[in-house]
């Protein structure tokens, strides 16, 4: 049986990368969260169709994450996450991108328009970490995770608002996601106690956020319970050409548990003239 979630394969960074590429528009670059057993499909799965009919849309499973290759010794930080997606722009031949981050997703977009701010168009930053924020219970159980089907129920009753997204059948097809051979020794070595230390180390500085001049659409659940709202008013509040949309009854999953009025925003936001 196919597996949806292998895609096409390129060598960025050195590193053999699994991604998915939809459409022919301008480019934008999807980048995932950094929930056990993730990759940049089962994240995008339900956005992908709808916004590659009208861009080119590339979503990468980063480093240590889905089909992407492990590197022996390799250090999983910030810097080389960000090294990770210029070498997938270098590869493709994209001199500059619009980006969607989810989450551990939207602090490498941050942090790519800080570092790479020629490479980086506009922003859709969701439920993204990034700025200085107090560890949620809920985020330590995520980046605490050890293979169980009773712990990924847990986490996927933390990550949703919808309680009928979340069932026994679904639990079981992310946990056995989360046990593929070298899935979680990479994912166990990314983020241990204490796990402050993470938060702030994908942070960039208030600084560097307010002097980033990208077009930003900010997207939060309200009820989220692995970032807080608070993170996206934060970046509110720094950045000048931003809007932010925050929905109620929603938790970190807006992506799934809003997906039409997600894509919505995205498509009106990406396509408007510069």
């Amino acid at each position: 049986m196919t597996n949806v979630e292998i895609g096409k394969e390129i060598v960025a960074a050195g590193i053999k990368t699994n991604y998915h590429e939809l459409g022919t528009g301008d480019p934008v670059f999807l980048i995932h969260g950094s929930g056990p057993g993730v990759s940049a499909y089962a994240n995008w799965r339900l956005v992908l169709p709808t916004l590659g009919q009208l861009f080119r849309v590339i979503a990468p499973d980063m480093a240590g994450f889905g089909f992407t290759e492990r590197p022996k010794n390799y250090i999983y930080s910030k810097d080389n996450w960000v090294g990770h997606i210029i070498g997938m722009l270098d590869a493709l031949k994209i001199e500059r991108a619009d980006f969607i981050g989810n989450s551990f997703g939207g602090a490498l977009a941050i942090a790519t328009a800080v570092k790479h701010p020629e490479r980086v168009g506009r922003l859709v930053l969701m439920g993204a970490a990034g700025t200085h924020f107090e560890l949620t219970p809920g985020l330590d159980a995520v980046w605490g995770y050890t293979p169980s089907i009773e712990k990924m129920r847990n986490l996927l009753d933390i990550f949703a608002f919808d309680r009928s997204l979340v069932n026994d059948e679904l639990a079981k097809l992310r946990y056995e996601a989360s046990i593929r051979p070298g899935f979680q020794e990479s994912f166990g070595s990314m983020f241990p106690a204490p796990r402050q230390r993470w938060v702030d180390a994908l942070a960039s500085s208030d600084e560097q956020i307010r002097n980033l001049a990208n077009e930003v659409l900010l997207i939060h659940g309200r009820d989220d319970q692995v970032v807080p709202l608070s993170s996206s008013l934060r970046l509110f509040q720094l950045l000048e050409n931003v809007q932010l949309h925050s929905f109620a009854r929603c938790g970190h999953w807006v992506q799934i548990e809003a997906a039409n009025d997600f894509c919505r925003l995205v498509v009106d936001f990406l396509s408007k003239p510069h």
